[in-house]
């Protein structure tokens, strides 16, 4: 995660495996076309949302509930405003025609079309899917995807995981799916879906159904097509329309085309309107007798007249009924192509799956490093599999949506609305990468910097728009702002989109491809986001920052997003850090700009010297006793500010006081020599200010790194050493699964303030909060987060190649063993890939006690990236799909198996001569993009 990246080395960290050029990938080649030459390939893909019932943007309620205004049970029958969701579900890349699976088992009450998951106010930790669903691969360009839904054969049990959820503490586990009893003697199915593309527009669709359990069973398949609604929001809109012709479905559309579903071995074909079932809803008549539940009725009910007898409306399903014998499959196949032309089936067909699947084993065969061993390659493969899978078109015109609620602030009617009424300008509409398609099926700022890292790994182009995407300005406010997320845009996320930004055009570069204007747009989208940072979150101008939620939930004293209950501010170390990491990438990029445009380096000087007065902010000993660093402690707290201006530090270790950690940036000679003006600034501002030079790390004058490199830090190495040593204390931060979020000797010890009468406890939890804070199921008091331990081996990273080899310390603390920090770094990161990794036993910590996905075989093999893991097993928590963040583990799998200590030392000179005699050689860099 290192800022200061190796050189491709033979193959590059988005390149080919062993020395053979990457430009020979056939998806890679599927990829250069996509850009180059504009094919779509990725026209189609799982841009399907897991859930759209229960969001903001179909809430229309008075009071903003979103959960409680449109519920699952409205799902079958309402039509949605903003989009739709599916199992296993793709569509094109506007959402307009979508295919997904539909089930029936003979016994469920409702049927099987989108997955179930408890509400906020139902689940104990909060919101939770209730299913077992799995993202097995997936190319960039989504020329094979594959899918696996495990479907009980059994009653779906959906009021006994509400009723036993509901009645449970928050001091108790959540009630799963596996605990009812619904998949005993592996009475269910294993539902295999896979896509197939022969073109950009020609998709084959192979449904594998195999029985796990004893004795044979039916099921009912009901691949279904259906269009958006698009229509009924607009006066005189085209409506498209689906027939068939010959036994095969048939879409017309206005803008997208025709396309054919063939469906071989079809029992019938099902048609209805993709329109509210008004009678069922509000107990109003329908304007057509054929609506959205009509396979529901009509399966499930026996209603032969629920669906249209004239074979035409905006949704069609083929009905399959499986007899499956035990341990045995039944295969379906289909076909979804533009115009559907030549045989849909037959030997064709069973080639491009071939085909498809062979050249997606061969992109990963080149992607992953050499040196993984099969499970992890397993692991890497999924990992990024889901972050490919978790990607959604997200529509949302938030302009309209407030006069569609009469509380647009523009208009004056009088209306006050639930939220989001500053973002009237906001017009999203493009394929996201999301967080959780159920769980989160919306974007998150800070999530999807990190995003990117992973993404970075398959495909530049996608993660790259994905960063500028969040600049736009249909995105971002005119104030400068970048939205946090769809519950409330106004909120703030730590500002890591310059990191992301410089990590990816460092790599990039690195692997011969340098995407100047990329790092320029980003650049200037970015200089507006800094600015509202230093206008808004630092409203004294003192250099220290109050950002409030910040992400990290509930890991201080109090809400950081409401009113303090003593009055006065937080001043908090996360956010001051944040915003000294913040200046250390535009100073890096400015720097980068400046090479072809001498006026970046002014800007430079500008971040240079906002860094420097950041860090000078968090600690002035020797002025006040109140600064953010605690000398005793050695350590970096909050510090809460009274109204009378007294203030005093919350003594509470966690993530917050390691975030300065992150902070570190390492300048090579090359970079600061070619800069003249700049180093005359600099020399300019260390005459004036010596006492405030001497917080920046290194404090002695004219003292360089390993190879002349310069080192940007909060922390001098007196306090680096001093904050390692509660990092690497297994009895504080260092947990077995990676950093813990807050540190385990607040178990035993916990903070407790008291104000106006009010006692507020912090302690360690290693697994879900014991509180309500931010809805329950996010926890920053113990458990360990993929994302921030990412940048916490970055800031080792750069911090070993700036002193190197020289400086070691003991790791874990008090062993005795001591490491070079490029050590510390990959133990750091041994243990959170150990997460997922079978360990000696076989056993996956990721599944703690859960015996089912420990040892089964049809169980073990598939894994689940959860939103955050407890601090002290490694078991998943939270979302149990939120590949997104948690997918770059994928990266730090990739960067330590490919990297050693040495190419940390390097130089950009030295790895700049090493490219070059490897492109006289003929394994040209510049081929693997």
């Amino acid at each position: 995660m290192a800022s200061t990246q190796p050189g491709a080395q033979g193959r590059g960290l988005s390149g080919s495996g062993g020395n053979a050029p990457f430009v020979d990938v056939r998806e890679q080649k599927r990829l250069n076309d996509a850009r180059e030459a504009g094919v779509p390939w990725k026209h189609w893909g799982p841009y399907l949302s897991e859930r759209q019932w229960g969001t903001v943007r179909e809430d229309y309620s008075q009071d903003g509930n979103a959960w409680n205004y449109f519920s699952h049970d409205q799902s079958r029958s309402r039509a949605y405003r903003w989009g739709e969701d599916g199992l296993g579900g793709i569509s094109d890349d506007q959402q307009r025609l979508c295919f997904a699976l539909a089930l029936w088992n003979g016994k469920d009450a409702i049927l099987k079309e989108r997955l179930f998951g408890l509400t906020n106010s139902e689940g104990n930790h909060g919101e939770d899917v209730k299913e077992y669903y799995f993202y097995l691969d997936s190319t960039p360009t989504h020329s094979y995807m594959k899918y696996l839904y495990k479907y009980p054969q059994r009653e779906f049990p959906y009021d006994d995981l509400v009723a036993n959820n509901v009645r449970r503490s928050r001091e108790e586990f959540e009630y799963e799916l596996l605990d009812t009893g619904v998949f005993d003697d592996d009475r269910y199915f294993d539902v295999f879906l896979e896509y197939a593309k022969a073109g950009p527009d020609d998709i084959a669709i192979r449904c594998t159904v195999h029985n796990r359990g004893p004795e044979a069973a039916h099921l009912h398949v009901l691949p279904t097509l259906w269009y958006r609604n698009t229509w009924s929001w607009d006066d005189g809109a085209a409506k498209p329309m689906l027939g068939t012709s010959n036994g095969t479905i048939v879409a017309s559309h206005p803008e997208l085309g025709n396309y054919t579903l063939a469906c071989e071995g079809a029992r019938e074909l099902l048609f209805t309107e993709n329109e509210s079932n008004r009678e069922r809803l509000w107990g109003q008549p329908s304007p057509s007798p054929y609506v959205k539940d009509a396979f529901h009725r009509y399966v499930i009910g026996g209603e032969r007249d629920a669906v249209n007898p004239a074979g035409t409306g905006t949704k069609a399903a083929a009905l399959y009924v499986l007899d499956v014998p035990a341990g045995g499959s039944q295969v379906i196949q289909l076909r979804l192509r533009a115009n559907g032309d030549g045989e849909a089936f037959g030997t064709g067909f069973d080639d491009v799956f071939r085909q498809r699947i062979e050249e997606a084993d061969e992109f990963y065969g080149r992607i992953t490093a050499d040196t993984l061993n099969e499970d992890e390659q397993r692991v890497h493969r999924q990992a990024l599999a889901g972050m490919l899978w978790t990607k959604q078109y997200y529509y949302f015109d938030v302009d309209r949506w407030l006069k569609e609620h009469d509380a647009h602030p523009l208009f004056g009617t009088g209306h006050r609305a639930p939220r989001n009424a500053e973002w009237f300008h906001m017009l999203n509409g493009d394929v996201i990468s999301m967080p959780d398609k159920w769980e989160y099926p919306w974007y998150a700022a800070w999530d999807l910097a990190f995003h990117t890292i992973a993404l970075s790994l398959v495909d530049f182009d996608f993660a790259k728009d994905q960063l500028l995407l969040m600049l736009r300005t249909l995105y971002s406010h005119p104030n400068g702002q970048i939205p946090a997320y769809e519950w409330n845009f106004s909120d703030v996320n730590p500002p890591v989109h310059a990191w992301a930004t410089l990590f990816l055009y460092r790599v990039e570069t690195n692997l011969g491809r340098e995407d100047h204007e990329f790092l320029e747009r980003s650049f200037q989208g970015l200089m507006l986001n800094f600015n509202w940072w230093v206008n808004r979150k630092d409203p004294q101008g003192r250099n220290v920052f109050a950002g409030g939620f910040l992400g990290l939930d509930n890991i201080g004293v109090f809400d950081r997003s409401a009113q303090l209950p003593t009055g006065g501010s937080l001043e908090q170390a996360d956010g001051t850090a944040w915003m000294a990491f913040y200046c250390q990438n535009m100073l890096e990029m400015a720097l980068i700009l400046a090479a072809r445009d001498k006026k970046y380096e002014e800007t430079a000087f500008k971040f240079l010297e906002n860094f420097i007065w950041i860090a000078y902010a968090m600690d002035k000993t020797g002025e006040h006793g109140d600064d953010m660093w605690d000398e005793e402690d050695g350590f970096y707290y909050d510090v809460l500010r009274l109204p009378d201006n007294q203030a005093f530090r919350l003594k509470v270790r966690s993530l917050v006081g390691l975030l300065p950690l992150c902070a570190s940036t390492v300048i090579e000679p090359e970079m600061a020599k070619n800069h003249p003006r700049l180093l005359e600034l600099i020399a300019l501002f260390r005459k004036r200010h010596p006492q405030v030079i001497a917080k920046v790390a290194p404090t002695t004058e004219g003292f360089v790194g390993v190879g002349n490199r310069r080192l940007l830090s909060p922390l001098s190495k007196e306090k680096l050493t001093r904050i390692l040593g509660y990092l690497l204390d297994e009895n504080e931060f260092l947990g077995p699964h990676g950093i813990r979020s807050l540190s385990k000797y607040h178990e035993k010890h916990p903070f407790v303030f008291h104000t106006a009468g009010q006692q507020f406890q912090v302690r360690y939890l290693p697994a879900e909060s014991d509180n309500g804070m931010f809805g329950g199921n996010s926890n920053w008091r113990g458990p360990v987060w993929m994302p921030v331990n990412g940048l916490i081996v970055r800031g080792l990273l750069n911090f070993y190649s700036f002193y190197g080899d020289d400086y070691t310390v003991e790791c874990p603390t008090g062993s005795g063993n001591h490491m070079t920090l490029f050590e510390v770094a990959k133990e750091i990161s041994r243990r959170l890939t150990g997460t997922f990794v079978r360990d000696a036993n076989g056993r996956r910590p990721v599944y703690g006690g859960c015996e089912k996905f420990q040892n089964d075989p049809h169980w073990r093999d598939y894994i689940l990236f959860y939103e955050y893991f407890h601090g002290d097993n490694g078991a998943g928590l939270g979302a149990s799909h939120q590949t997104g963040w948690t997918g770059i583990v994928a990266r730090l799998m990739d960067l330590f198996g490919r990297m050693d200590a040495k190419d940390m030392l390097t130089t950009e000179k030295e790895r700049l001569a090493e490219r070059l005699v490897r492109e006289q050689v003929g394994g040209k860099a510049s081929t693997r993009q």
